[in-house]
C-alpha cells in the first residue's frame, strides 16, 4: 500500500514537472504576466436588496385594506406573556411534550370601513430566532387567561374584538416576533416580543 502511494505521488510529480518545463521552443518574455484587475465597469451591477421593515412595537397598530373585499382592518398586538399563568393542565400534559409551557398574545382587531368581515386566531403565529414557528393552540380551558380571543368571529363595520390567544411554547426560549399572516397580506405583519 505504501509503495503504491509513493509511486502515485511520484507519477503525479513527474507529470506536473513535464507540463511546466521549458523545452526551449517557446519565446521567452521577460515581462511578468498578470491578470487585469476587474474594475467596477467590468462587474455587473449588484441588484439592491430591499431592506426588511423592522417589526412593530407591542401596541402599534397595522391598518390595511383587503384587495378582494375592500374591507379596511386595524390589528394590534397589545401584549405577550409567557409562563405567568398556570392552568390546571400543563402544556406538556396536553401535548405529550417535555419542557413546554403556556404563553398568550393579547390581540385587538377592528373593522375600520368597507363592510363586515370575519376574524380568527389562526393567522397568528410566534416566530423564533432559529426559524421555528408556533401556531395557536387548538385547545382551550376555562382557566386560560381572559378575555379569550375567538376561534372565529364575524364583525360588523366599526366593530372590534379583543382577547388573548394561547400557545404551547418551549419554556426556556422566548419568541422574537408575533406574526400576523392572513391571505390578504403579501408579507406577514410582525411585532417584536420584548426580551422579558
Amino acid at each position: 500500500m505504501r509503495t503504491r502511494t509513493i509511486t502515485t505521488a511520484a507519477a503525479l510529480l513527474l507529470a506536473l514537472t513535464a507540463c511546466s518545463s521549458d523545452d526551449g521552443d517557446s519565446p521567452k518574455d521577460d515581462k511578468p504576466t498578470s491578470r487585469a484587475a476587474a474594475t467596477p465597469q467590468d462587474t455587473p451591477a449588484a441588484t439592491p436588496t430591499p431592506t426588511p421593515t423592522a417589526p412593530r412595537e407591542i401596541g402599534q397598530t397595522l391598518t390595511f385594506t383587503d384587495d378582494v373585499d375592500g374591507v379596511t382592518m386595524a390589528v394590534t398586538v397589545l401584549g405577550y406573556e409567557q409562563d405567568t399563568f398556570k392552568p390546571q393542565t400543563s402544556a406538556d400534559e396536553e401535548f405529550g411534550t417535555t419542557g413546554y409551557t403556556w404563553a398568550a398574545v393579547e390581540i385587538k382587531a377592528c373593522v375600520v370601513s368597507g363592510g363586515n368581515s370575519g376574524v380568527t386566531r389562526y393567522p397568528w403565529a410566534l416566530a423564533y430566532a432559529d426559524g421555528a414557528r408556533i401556531e395557536p393552540s387548538g385547545t382551550t380551558y376555562g382557566d386560560f387567561p381572559k378575555p379569550e380571543y375567538p376561534h372565529e368571529a364575524a364583525l360588523k363595520n366599526g366593530e372590534c374584538v379583543r382577547g388573548k390567544t394561547v400557545f404551547a411554547v418551549p419554556a426556556k426560549q422566548r419568541p422574537e416576533r408575533v406574526l400576523y399572516t392572513p391571505e390578504s397580506l403579501e408579507v406577514p405583519a410582525e411585532w417584536a416580543v420584548p426580551k422579558a
